[in-house]
């Protein structure tokens, strides 16, 4: 059911060079919270007046639920916009989300337009992720497409009829491989729900530190997926801008 095809760091945070003139214009007269209103477990990459871009961290929500409010970055970030003023009109809303234990950008819009604006290009957009993952793949580099569907238990699967899933595509490049890892960087063609987790476990070699659809391993941290870089076209310039961290440095020691 699912298909395999063969096709043929930069330091912490970086925004290309021939992006600043872009970055500058769109952040005239904008000013930022203090530095006492910081999120934490959330660390501001770019900040204008129609978007947020977040790096998080592992075990950290992207929205609220019911049982946790408080530890969420949807929650964290409305209070940094409103500088602590629950009664500010400023707010936050959400263009996309990254599982609770994967780490990584978050691009938020700050108002209704760049939000619609985002969403809307949101496919089009370019999503490079980096992951550990148990043993060796047969093939280094490729792409993993399958038919996605969802049981009632909330877990995704990869289904042989389009009629019962929605097709994700996940690109992959082997980067390093050691102490039975191996590295991976990770081009999200699609973005279904948990798709670089459900088609990196149905190959066999499941992203490292995954308890629902992986193994469990007791000496792992954490889940080793992190979500490193993204290009997006800007709602209000509408040109390219990219940002980017590193690679996580207990990523690295695993295969080291």
């Amino acid at each position: 059911m699912v298909a395999l095809e063969q096709k043929d760091r930069r330091a912490d945070y970086t925004i290309q060079h021939s992006q600043l003139n872009i970055m500058q214009k769109v952040q005239k007269d904008f000013k930022s919270p203090a530095k006492k209103h910081q999120p934490k477990g959330l660390s501001i990459l770019y900040e204008d007046r129609d978007i947020l871009v977040v790096d998080k961290i592992s075990g950290l929500l992207t929205i609220s639920t019911d049982k946790q409010r408080d530890n969420a970055a949807y929650y964290l970030l409305n209070t940094y916009v409103r500088k602590g003023n629950q009664k500010s009109r400023n707010r936050i809303f959400i263009v996309h989300r990254l599982d609770r234990e994967t780490s990584g950008i978050i691009v938020f819009a700050k108002n209704e337009n760049s939000k619609r604006y985002l969403q809307a290009n949101w496919h089009e957009f370019e999503k490079k992720y980096y992951a550990v993952v148990h043993g060796s793949l047969a093939k280094k580099e490729g792409v993993i497409t399958s038919y996605l569907a969802e049981n009632r238990a909330y877990k995704m699967y990869s289904v042989g009829d389009p009629e019962k899933g929605k097709l994700a595509s996940t690109g992959f490049k082997v980067l390093r491989e050691a102490n039975n890892f191996s590295l991976l960087e990770i081009n999200l063609l699609t973005g279904r729900k948990n798709q670089i987790r459900v088609h990196l476990s149905e190959l066999g070699c499941p992203v490292a530190g995954d308890k629902k659809y992986g193994k469990k391993d007791n000496n792992i941290k954490r889940l080793t997926l992190h979500a490193a870089r993204i290009t997006i076209l800007h709602p209000y310039t509408k040109e390219k801008i990219s940002f980017e961290t590193k690679i996580p440095d207990y990523f690295v020691s695993l295969v080291n």
